[in-house]
């Protein structure tokens, strides 16, 4: 015998069966430059969510115009600035710089703040980045030295 659904055992199958749309955390990936391999797939690890955009804010503020082959414009000019002379104008010059190129290339960041400390002896600068990551409102920092090499 042939089975008939009547319109009460559809309204059930429709109602037990709905897929539910929930808002969904957006999660970022990006590959740890680190390279190193997980033991259990001997893949390499991905870096995610706020570990990903803090490796992309260190790339972009270490990166120089033209180290990219095929993006030559992206990148910020703070090794010319450690040859400048250490005064509050190079100061400010590199944390105009360092949000310069996160506003201008990283959209899932937001409030960023930059704390530059000379360290003249040295011939450096230490530089404090901080920021929230936009999908998982959370304020993160991260601190660079930055060392002229010549």
């Amino acid at each position: 015998m042939a089975e008939t659904l009547s319109d009460y055992n559809v309204n059930e199958f429709i109602a037990t069966n709905r897929s539910q749309v929930v808002s969904k955390r957006r999660s970022f990936s990006d590959l740890d430059l680190s390279l190193e391999l997980n033991p259990n797939f001997n893949d390499i690890v991905p870096l995610t969510d706020i570990d990903a955009v803090k490796n992309s804010v260190r790339n972009l503020i270490l990166t120089n115009f033209f180290e990219r082959p095929f993006q030559p414009w992206i990148g910020s000019n703070l090794s010319a600035l450690l040859f400048e002379p250490a005064d509050s104008f190079t100061i400010i010059s590199i944390r105009e710089e360092i949000k310069k190129v996160l506003r201008k290339y990283e959209p899932r960041v937001d409030d960023v703040t930059v704390e530059v400390k000379d360290q003249s002896d040295r011939n450096s600068y230490t530089v404090t980045v901080g920021f929230r990551v936009i999908s998982v409102d959370e304020q993160v920092d991260i601190t660079l030295y930055l060392k002229r090499i010549r």
